[in-house]
This record gives structure tokens, sequence and C-alpha cells, in this order.
């Protein structure tokens, strides 16, 4: 579990699609992503694809709810896509809060927190595709010290962070 001051990211499980199909119910949440709220059963079969992991060996895909620990709670989701690169790997990363747990800092905080986890793996960047009208995304993105790069993928806009390697003592 990743921790931080209100959250747990927990790693996902297969039980979590009930809570998490509740968390993620409003049609809302969907305006910038598009797709529409599962059921429970369809939420629990893309997790059990997502835990089966991805097709190709050199890409890691980590998935974690995001737990409200002072009221156990589940609020949201936040994942990491890690894939070869050069000069290193790189993290595709996305979050969801839902909806009546917006406006709280809580994606910030889990976003931060997932960010601060890959900082000590060998990620060199992180990067987050934004709808350019999803201003609460942006917001995340520039608090997390994630830059809009001026590329765009499947119209939605680039925002990239680059590490540095980590540095061993001597």
């Amino acid at each position: 579990m990743i921790r931080t001051e209100r959250l747990g990211l927990v790693p996902l499980r297969l039980d979590h699609a009930a809570e998490m199909s509740c968390v993620l119910a409003d049609p809302d949440l969907y305006g910038f992503i598009g797709g529409v709220p599962l059921t429970p059963h369809e939420l629990r079969s893309r997790y059990e694809r997502m835990l089966a992991g991805p097709p190709d060996p050199a890409v890691s895909w980590c998935n974690w709810v995001i737990r409200l620990l002072d009221e156990a709670r589940l609020v949201g989701a936040v994942q990491a896509t890690i894939t070869p690169g050069y000069p290193g790997p790189v993290a595709e990363i996305a979050w969801i809060v839902g909806t009546d747990w917006q406006r709280q800092g809580i994606a910030k905080e889990a976003v931060r927190g997932l960010v601060d986890w890959l900082r000590r793996k060998p990620v060199r960047g992180i990067i987050a595709h934004i709808h350019p009208e999803h201003r609460a995304s942006a917001a995340v993105a520039t608090a997390t010290g994630l830059k809009p790069t001026g590329h765009w993928h499947n119209g939605e806009l680039s925002w990239r962070l680059t590490l540095k390697p980590a540095t061993t003592a001597s």
C-alpha cells in the first residue's frame, strides 16, 4: 500500500469491483474521458483483465484503488503503465475520483503519492494525457509537477515530468 496523509493507495483486487462500481456510477465522470458507468459484474471483468497483466512482458500495469483512511471507504483509483523507453522507463499515469469526493484535494494527494512511489523506481519520465478543457485534471497535473508538452495524444494534451536517476550514497 502507498500511504499519504489521508489516503491509502491499495493494490487493486477483484473484490473492489462492487464498491468501485458505486464510486464510479456518476455518468458525469465520463464527460472528458468517454465511456459509461459499469455494473459490478462488468467492472469485475475489467479488473480480471487488468490483473492478468499486459500481453507484453516488458510492460507493467500498476493499479490501485484510493481508500479514504478515516472513513475506510474507496473513493477512486490511480494507475501507472510503465513501459521501456530511452533514457529509461516511462510511466503513463491516470486517475479518477468519484463525484462525491471531488474538490477535496484527494486526486492531488493520491497522484502525489503515486509520483513519489514512481520516483523510487527506475522510472525516468511520467506522462499524463488530459482533455484540454478538463481544468481539474490540469490542476492535479500541475500540483504534481507535470507540465504541458504541446504534444497531443488522441485529442488530449500530453503532460510530462522528467525524473532524474536515483543516486546512490557513496
